[in-house]
């Protein structure tokens, strides 16, 4: 026994063999790790072994194995340096910077132009000077984003989406740090609101608000939606698109990368596609997307503007002749009180499409409600080519359209 507490009682840090240590450095975090280096000699000399950094390199900054070596540099050495660029953002940089990479690598095979027309990062000092123009402090994960790109140039089509109806198109860009801060606005309704997008076709920004006022949170990402029965100018209801920048960035390009939104003609198009909104009927499915449009939309009065896309296929496999032509349509809309409207009509946007094997047929039409949300359903009436008088029903699923959350203005509130 005497000999046991003898041994113990020499037993020290520096005596303890440095496989155990360094495998319970490993779960640390980075601070720690440095702290560690003002222990002891040894703990110093551990928390430098290299290894250790490259888990804290892939988690915070995102360095592959392939940067590393192109950079010849070792795991801490890259941790250090990154950390001295942007080390202020360490806790938005990596969901941030996943978000670009995803973007970039799901667009530039498909729409190539929209990834040329991203601007460098803009430097920190750059980002000082736009807060001491507008007089307030930019969120940090929106400083982050633009340490990344600087938004994008003013082209069309716009990264962050497009709209197309038969009258009205819209493409909204990324503005850069600049624009965006002459665009700053102190007027009364959108007080210390920066625009984040801007459509040169209609004029409409999602905007960010800087600071809490006028009933809205800060941080939160909107849309404006002018009070149109107010007397005062100030009555502007919102939107609300996202609690924060990064959660408005990184859920558009999910959307974006999980084939959520539909490319079309080199544009990404804000539909929103639910896999269940599909009805089969013999050799013909039909599948809907809907989008809502804020720009054509109002809270007071309550008019909300939907638009959906519809898509009708025939199986590859369907005999030649179950070619067909769609001659009418029937709908039944519903909105959130359950007063119910009937429509029908031939074709479809004045078309009467022909499908036969393998062919897919797509539209795209609209509708408003008078409530917050509803749903539509209903069945196209077809003809067969080969047999003329047999006709027959096919079922469009329901599909159900529901705007964002919206906040009153607090001008009406107390008007």
């Amino acid at each position: 026994m005497a000999a046991m507490e003898t041994d113990t009682a020499q037993l020290t840090l520096e005596s303890l063999p440095t496989d155990p240590l360094l495998l319970i450095l490993s779960f640390l975090d980075y601070r720690d790790l440095i702290n560690c280096c003002y222990v002891s000699r040894r703990l110093s000399q551990l928390s430098s072994h290299d290894p250790l950094w490259r888990r804290h390199c892939k988690k915070y900054w995102l360095i592959s194995e392939e940067e590393k070596t192109q950079k010849n540099q070792c795991w801490k050495s890259l941790f250090i340096d990154t950390y001295s660029d942007v080390g202020r953002y360490i806790d938005h940089y990596a969901a941030i910077k996943k978000a670009w990479d995803d973007l970039k690598k799901y667009l530039e095979p498909r729409c190539p132009r929209m990834v040329l027309s991203l601007k460098e990062g803009a430097r920190e000092e750059d980002l000082d000077a736009v807060e001491a123009q507008i007089g307030c402090k930019l969120p940090d994960d929106y400083r982050c984003s633009y340490r990344i790109h600087n938004g994008q140039k003013l082209v069309v089509p716009g990264l962050l989406g497009s709209m197309a109806l038969s009258n009205h198109y819209r493409s909204e860009d990324l503005l850069d740090v600049d624009t965006a801060a002459g665009g700053f606005q102190q007027r009364q309704g959108l007080k210390y609101c920066l625009p984040l997008t801007f459509c040169i076709h209609t004029g409409l920004s999602q905007y960010i608000a800087v600071e809490a006022a006028e009933g809205r949170n800060k941080n939160e990402v909107f849309y404006q939606c002018p009070d149109q029965m107010a007397r005062n100018p100030a009555a502007i209801d919102m939107f609300i698109i996202g609690a924060t920048f990064t959660d408005w960035f990184t859920s558009y390009v999910k959307n974006v990368v999980s084939g959520g939104f539909p490319i079309i003609r080199d544009q990404i198009f804000r539909y929103v596609h639910d896999p269940e909104c599909v009805a089969t009927t013999g050799d013909i499915t039909v599948s809907v997307s809907t989008s809502f449009l804020p720009e054509l939309s109002s809270v007071h009065p309550p008019h909300y503007f939907f638009t959906y896309r519809i898509r009708i296929e025939m199986s590859k496999d369907a005999l030649p002749e179950k070619a067909c032509q769609l001659d009418s349509r029937y709908w039944r809309i519903t909105n959130a009180k359950g007063d119910v409207e009937e429509v029908q009509g031939p074709g479809v946007v004045g078309e009467f499409p022909i499908i036969s094997p393998g062919r897919v047929y797509e539209y795209t039409s609209c509708t408003t409600f008078s409530t917050t949300s509803g749903y539509m359903e209903g069945y196209y009436t077809f003809h067969f080519l080969y047999f003329k008088d047999k006709i027959f029903n096919v079922a469009i699923p329901r599909f159900h359209m529901a705007c964002p959350t919206f906040r009153v203005s607090i001008a009406r509130l107390f008007w």
